[in-house]
């Protein structure tokens, strides 16, 4: 039974393209990964991928729809990426997953899916997440090769996802997602960036703005309710949360700010 998952900046429930795939795959299983993806933000959809789709079953299809290219040049393409497929524009929304299969050797086969026979008859200038995507989505959950889609491509629009600066003293990293449901605000900063500082977590300062905050904790629990906190998020990055509060309602962050973890100092 195929996996399918759909991750979108629609800020709600794709149903029509549900429904396109079930067409074609009747026993396709879809879930959204996400979505509340912010509008045409391909940086945060492409993180968000990255620190999620792996922990699906092998041969999972990952449909992603945050397109503000949709109607020009850009490319549809669809990709197996180590265990897992991916279908959606190739505007660099894939770009955490090539340099993920680079670092460990995985194999990695991308095609330009231009082969019309796998769209609708009828294609928008403006949804091709319904009319494009969903269909080439269902195809492949059907079983219809890779490499029927479209030729083969290896050059991929890539996009610059910046990294942690990593010194003996601190790591300088920035905000790279918000979840608005909680408030916590994740940064790109790792766990491993961390390790060059050295110290038990609670001798780390963390800085985001005008803010400090003295001391990293395991779980939220370890602090009074109310409390702002710096903590290692389920994905291995820190994360900054208000112990049953919203650290984006109090800090207001943006994507992109700076954040600095440091050896606490007096």
């Amino acid at each position: 039974m195929p996996f399918i998952t759909m991750t979108t900046d629609f800020g709600g429930p794709a149903a029509v393209m549900k429904g396109v795939v079930w067409r074609i795959a009747p026993n396709a299983q879809i879930t959204d990964l996400s979505y509340t993806i912010s509008p045409q933000n391909i940086r945060e959809a492409a993180q968000m991928l990255d620190r999620q789709v792996f922990y699906f079953p092998d041969s999972t299809i990952h449909m992603v729809v945050v397109d503000p290219g949709v109607g020009t040049a850009r490319r549809p393409i669809a990709a197996r990426i180590g265990s897992q497929l991916f279908v959606g524009p190739d505007n660099g929304v894939f770009t955490p997953m090539y340099e993920r299969a680079e670092r460990h050797g995985w194999p990695m086969t991308i095609v330009h899916t231009n082969n019309s026979r796998y769209w609708l008859p009828d294609v928008s200038h403006i949804f091709h997440g319904r009319d494009v995507f969903s269909p080439v989505t269902g195809h492949l959950a059907a079983g219809v090769p890779l490499t029927d889609l479209g030729p083969v491509i290896t050059d991929p629009v890539r996009i610059n996802l910046p990294r942690p600066v990593v010194s003996p003293f601190r790591v300088t990293g920035e905000v790279s997602m918000i979840f608005d449901h909680f408030g916590n605000i994740i940064t790109n900063i790792h766990r491993d960036d961390l390790a060059q500082l050295g110290g038990a977590p609670e001798a780390l300062n963390v800085r985001i703005g005008a803010t400090t905050i003295r001391g990293m904790v395991n779980t939220f629990g370890e602090r009074p309710l109310g409390t702002l906190i710096a903590l290692i998020g389920s994905s291995g990055y820190v994360m900054l949360a208000v112990t049953n509060g919203s650290a984006a309602q109090r800090l207001r962050p943006q994507i992109g700010d700076p954040v600095t973890v440091e050896m606490f100092v007096g």
